[in-house]
């Protein structure tokens, strides 16, 4: 039995869109900036998301699309339980415009009529099997894996490297890495999380400061007052952050939010990995392609990795796999 009722946000970008184009010309990202084209990429599967939360998560109770303010022709806007948000409905005017994700993000909690209880979508996460809302949250709480990881320098993708970084020194100012984990034990060592987190989090314990967490890189559950709790607390960084018309290597991510939540122990321990897959989009898609099509996990992330490809190709490939499972237009769409 869910305790409240509990929304979805997504939020997307029409990267073909010539107005949003023109006005990101305005403006430039410089220096430590990402603005890599991959960022932007219209896929064109966005109805599938919408097919697969009305087939897989009938019980959500609102959709709160969040988009720069361009909309798919085919979407029915009337639906009476999707909600239009447009960046200037809910993101402060000092912030816009914006082109950065972590803005868009971090003011989530200022969405009029969200539910206490909401789980965040990137537009390349997916719904290809039934879910429950206890796959989200238990008794109030979110679901969620207390795992420690830690941050690599990656220099495919350097700004991403620096902002896990920023998301663990944020977390050491509050917490002290050794003392958690005696607060909570069971939820750094519960059965049924993977083996590999087991070692991870054994060994971790060597280093007495915080070197970086396992954050599942899909559908996000969050509590609002996650957020005011943050906002409150980091009221100066997370203003910085938003200012930052493009994704910077001095910002936080909303992983952050995440992490709070479980160091605060306002979680359930769940080893969230058993229902979902995550895969980088090459040229040719084999694995991601079944996955889909034989429904091997109940979400999924596609992802579209700063590299390479053969757009196109793998455009065609999702498509036609989505297809497979959510032929049936939906109430969502037109029509």
């Amino acid at each position: 039995m869910q305790d409240h009722k509990i929304d979805f946000v997504i939020s997307w970008v029409d990267g073909g869109d010539p107005a949003w184009l023109q006005e990101k010309s305005k403006y430039h990202a410089v220096g430590s900036s990402d603005d890599a084209k991959e960022r932007y990429h219209d896929w064109d599967n966005l109805r599938y998301w919408f097919r697969g939360v009305e087939k897989f998560a009938p019980w959500v109770d609102k959709i709160h699309f969040i988009t720069w303010g361009h909309l798919p022709a085919w979407l029915n806007v009337n639906h009476p339980r999707l909600h239009i948000v447009r960046h200037e409905d809910y993101i402060p005017r000092e912030y816009l415009p914006t082109f950065n994700s972590h803005t868009i993000e971090w003011n989530m909690h200022r969405i009029e009529g969200l539910a206490e209880q909401f789980v965040y979508f990137n537009d390349d996460f997916f719904l290809i099997n039934t879910v429950k809302p206890q796959d989200f949250f238990l008794q109030g709480k979110p679901c969620d894996m207390l795992a420690f990881q830690p941050v690599v320098a990656n220099p495919a993708n350097p700004v991403m490297s620096h902002i896990y970084l920023n998301n663990s020194l944020v977390i050491s100012k509050y917490f002290h890495k050794r003392e958690n984990v005696k607060m909570q034990p069971g939820n750094y060592f519960k059965f049924g999380y993977p083996c590999l987190y087991f070692v991870y989090n054994i060994l971790e314990m060597m280093f007495p400061l915080y070197t970086g967490f396992y954050t599942v890189h899909g559908p996000s559950p969050f509590l609002k007052e996650t957020y005011r709790t943050l906002w409150a607390k980091e009221e100066e960084l997370l203003d910085e952050t938003c200012r930052h018309r493009f994704r910077n290597e001095a910002d936080v991510s909303q992983y952050l939010a995440r992490e709070w939540q479980k160091l605060s122990g306002e979680f359930h321990a769940q080893n969230i990995t058993r229902h979902f897959r995550y895969f980088d989009v090459q040229s040719d898609n084999p694995a991601l392609i079944k996955a889909i099509v034989k429904q091997k996990a109940k979400m999924i992330c596609i992802n579209d990795a700063n590299a390479p490809i053969d757009f196109m190709q793998a455009k065609k490939q999702v498509a036609e796999a989505f297809a497979c499972i959510l032929p049936e237009t939906s109430s969502f769409e037109k029509r």
